[in-house]
Formats: structure tokens, C-alpha cells, sequence
């Protein structure tokens, strides 16, 4: 697909024209003399140099990758490799984090009183496409795969889609029960909720057979496996039923403590039945907010095919994961996603607390007006060997937000044309357009405008109707 192949040379003019608003700003630059290191960079360094794209390589956290045709990755998304907002002391998400770690070293405790879970913060983002999806039992066919979702330095790497990319290693090193954090990345739709890099923390606790049957009656006549079984809605064909509902009721009740220990006793806390590659059975938390049930985390039984390859086969266990933008935009009522990455000093320095525990609501800035421009173009023909759309929204998604950045609040797609002799089809989309931190004049948002138009017919082949 041209948007991943010929990505590159769009970004030359803009460089000039954008005032983009990271200080880590991608250099653009075409190396012809580099070589492939090796991979595993286990963690992230802000002394590291800045990523830079090239011709031929993607040079990222001191490490050079090959470009080929799945490479995808553009200068505003590196750019924000190395930041680390969860890291950074008194940032909203480095909150809702301490808050997380701070409940789980209370909670739980080792027999000489040290913290039971170990915590792992810095972990590179960058990870094989086996860790980041085949560790994790995702089948080659998966649609989470998808270019499109997702963003590669090549077909063998790629920045992480999700924490759980780490799970497996950690688990191999020796480790029973661990938390997980860090940035992760996804190509996504544009909106206030929706940025293409977020962050996540996890959990994972392994239970050897004493040490879940330990406090049960008789527990030294029960087992975590039978030869033998099915696997049900209830489990998976090599646990037993018993091992399998009170590790459940450890893992529920484990993450209903720590949301009440974070939002209020009363909250109210509802679980869903639902589907994950890496888990068996699975469920969603959604809590009662303003009227409405709000999912905020995933969670199951791990699949012991995953449990085995990591060589802790005589052991079971749950994990879980969440969003730290989703629980702060809802414990500190943050309205728009893109606050996260704000500089602005009204923002921070509301998140400077003596105590991580003292209840803080956002102070919204001054609302600055929006600006709104409409683009509309006639989409490609579907690739006539295969039938596939050679064009997807994600792809035109990525590109506005490379161009536009931050100064895009919201992408909506507002009208669908299929002419009716010709069969063309074409998308009208509207593009809101807000600075977080000054108000924005129509000669900037039209620059910025005339450049995705430019690129769009540039980079996705599409035939533009203004």
C-alpha cells in the first residue's frame, strides 16, 4: 500500500511549515552506511539518540532496523518514543501508576515482608512481531495483525501494540508475580478518547499448586491439572474446574480492591464475559460512571500453552491489563486525551500533590474555539487480482495526524457517495481543528489543510473532489 512505502518524502516540506510540538522532533535523513544490530534493547534511555528514517534503515533507541514494504512508522510517532509520561514524576498517568504499585505492595507481601510483585516500568517499546503477537497465541490470520492497526519498523519488528508483548520473557526469567507498564502503540481514529500512543499496566501472578490450595480444606488433595479434559465456557481442557474458580476469585477480587482503593467504596463494579487469544476464561470490568457502565479493564486465566513455553508449565495463573489514560481521564475527569502530552504549566501543576492518595479534579484551560474544514476525494479501485480495498480510513487517520498532529481534536467521516453510473465511490470527511493552548487562525488551520490534501492524493492514490 503507497501509504507505508512512500511515506517518507511527504515529510520534507513539512518540517518547515509545522510547528511540531515534541523536543525529541524526528530528524529526517537518508543513511547509506548502516548496519543491523541486534534487537533486544530491554530498556529505554533518554540519552539515546533521536530516531531518524531513512532510505534504507530506521535508526530507534541507538538500534538500526531494515526498511521493507511493512515498514509504516512516521517522525511524529518516533518522536514520542523515549518520553515516558508514566515515568515522569507527578504526570496524571505517573499517578494513576504509583497509585496501582502503591496498592499492590500493600496488599500483598513476601514471608520477609518484601513487596510480592516486582515492578517493571522501563521496558523498550520496540519488540519482535513473535513477542508482540506469537508468544501470545495470536494466529497469523488474526486481524490485530493488520498493517493498518498497527506500526512496524519491518515485517519482523515493530513497536508494541501492548504490554502483554513482555509477558512471556518475564515470566521465563523466574518471575511469579510482576506489574507491567508502558507506552504502547496503535494506529487508531481520531478523536478525544482515541491517540496513537497510550499507555498500559498489567499484572501477571502464577500460583504453583500449594500456594493456591494452601488455605482450602483438604487443599493438599486437590490438583491445578487433570488428564484428560475439555475444554468449556468454565476452563481449559488441562485445568481442573476447582483450580480454575478460586484463581478466578483471587483475580476478581484482587482488582475490585484495587479500584475501590482508587475511586471510592461505593463504586459500583460490573463483569462481563468476553473473548482474548491469551486468556481462558475472560473478562471485562466496567464500573458505573456518570450514568453509564464503563469497561476499564481485561483480565483471565492464562492460557497455559502460553504458561508452558515460558517453562513455569507446573504453575497456573491470571493476568490482567488497563488503560492509565482511560482510569485518569475518569479519576480526574480529564476530557480530551491529548491533555497528556501537554507542556502547559496550568496542566501539570495541577497534578503536583504532597500525596499521590489527595483526590484532585482537572481545572479545564481556557476552550479555545475550533476551526472545521471539510475534505472530500474519490477513493482508489479495489486491487482488481485480489478485490481488496487498496484504502483504508486508518491509513488517511495516520496521515492527518502526521501532518496535523495535536492540533487535530477529532476526524469524523460525514458522508459516503457511490456515483451511480460510474460505481466510484467517495468519503467526505470533517477535520476539527483546536490548539490545546492558544487559539488557532484560519491562514494556519488552511496551510495545515492544503497539506493533507496534497498528501492524501500523494500517498493514497485518491482523486480529491475540492
Amino acid at each position: 500500500m503507497s501509504v507505508h512505502t512512500r511515506t517518507l518524502p511527504l515529510f520534507h516540506p513539512l518540517l518547515k511549515s509545522l510547528h511540531l510540538d515534541s523536543p525529541h522532533l524526528c530528524l529526517l535523513s537518508y543513511l547509506s552506511n548502516s548496519s543491523v544490530a541486534s534487537y533486544r534493547c530491554l530498556s529505554t534511555d533518554n540519552s539515546a539518540p533521536q530516531p531518524v528514517i531513512g532510505q534504507k534503515f530506521v535508526e530507534v533507541l541507538g538500534h538500526s532496523y531494515p526498511r521493507d514494504d511493512f515498514t509504516n512508522v512516521t517522525p511524529r510517532i518516533l518522536s514520542k518514543l523515549g518520553q515516558n509520561l508514566h515515568n515522569q514524576s507527578h504526570h496524571p498517568l505517573w499517578l494513576i501508576k504509583e497509585q496501582i504499585k502503591g496498592y499492590f505492595y500493600s496488599a500483598f507481601s513476601g514471608r520477609s515482608s518484601n513487596p510480592l510483585f516486582s515492578v517493571h516500568d522501563n521496558l523498550s517499546p520496540v519488540v519482535t512481531v513473535e513477542q508482540n503477537f506469537d508468544s501470545l497465541l495470536i494466529p497469523p490470520d488474526h486481524p490485530s495483525r493488520k498493517q493498518g492497526d498497527n506500526y512496524y519498523l519491518n515485517r519482523t519488528m515493530m513497536l508494541r501494540a501492548h504490554t502483554s508483548a513482555h509477558q512471556r520473557e518475564l515470566v521465563r526469567s523466574g518471575l511469579d508475580a510482576f506489574l507491567l507498564a508502558g507506552d504502547v502503540y496503535r494506529r487508531d481514529e481520531i478523536d478525544a478518547s482515541h491517540y496513537p500512543v497510550f499507555h498500559q499496566m498489567e499484572g501477571v501472578r502464577l500460583f504453583s499448586n500449594h500456594e493456591l490450595f494452601s488455605r482450602v480444606e483438604k487443599g493438599a488433595d486437590l490438583s491445578l491439572f487433570e488428564s484428560g479434559g475439555r475444554r468449556t465456557p468454565q476452563k481449559q481442557e488441562s485445568h481442573t474446574l476447582e483450580a480454575v474458580k478460586l484463581l478466578e476469585y483471587d483475580l476478581k477480587s484482587t482488582l475490585t480492591r484495587l479500584l475501590h482503593h482508587m475511586f471510592t467504596e461505593d463504586l459500583e463494579v460490573r463483569w462481563v464475559d468476553c473473548y482474548f487469544p491469551f486468556t481462558h476464561p475472560s473478562f471485562e470490568m466496567e464500573v458505573r460512571f456518570q450514568g453509564d457502565w464503563m469497561e476499564v479493564l481485561g483480565c483471565g486465566v492464562m492460557e497455559q500453552e502460553l504458561v508452558n513455553s515460558a517453562g513455569a508449565g507446573h504453575k497456573i495463573g491470571w493476568a490482567f491489563g488497563l488503560g492509565l489514560e482511560r482510569l485518569a481521564m475518569v479519576l480526574y475527569r480529564i476530557p480530551d486525551i491529548r491533555l497528556f502530552w501537554s507542556r502547559d504549566e496550568r496542566f501539570l501543576n495541577q497534578f503536583k500533590l504532597p500525596n499521590i492518595h489527595q483526590p484532585v479534579t482537572f481545572q479545564p484551560l481556557s476552550k479555545y474555539p475550533p476551526l472545521h474544514n471539510d475534505i472530500s476525494f474519490w477513493l482508489p479501485e479495489r486491487e482488481r487480482e485480489t478485490g481488496r480495498e487498496s484504502y483504508t480510513e486508518n491509513d488517511f487517520y495516520e496521515l492527518v495526524r502526521s501532518i496535523g498532529g495535536d492540533l487535530v481534536e477529532k476526524v469524523t467521516l460525514v458522508d459516503k457517495f457511490t456515483h451511480p453510473k460510474t460505481g466510484r465511490r467517495s468519503h467526505c470527511y470533517r477535520i476539527i481543528y483546536r490548539h490545546m493552548e492558544r487559539t488557532l487562525t484560519q491562514e494556519e488551520v488552511s496551510a495545515v489543510h492544503q497539506q493533507i490534501e496534497h498528501a492524501a492524493e500523494t500517498e493514497l492514490g485518491v482523486q480529491g473532489r475540492y
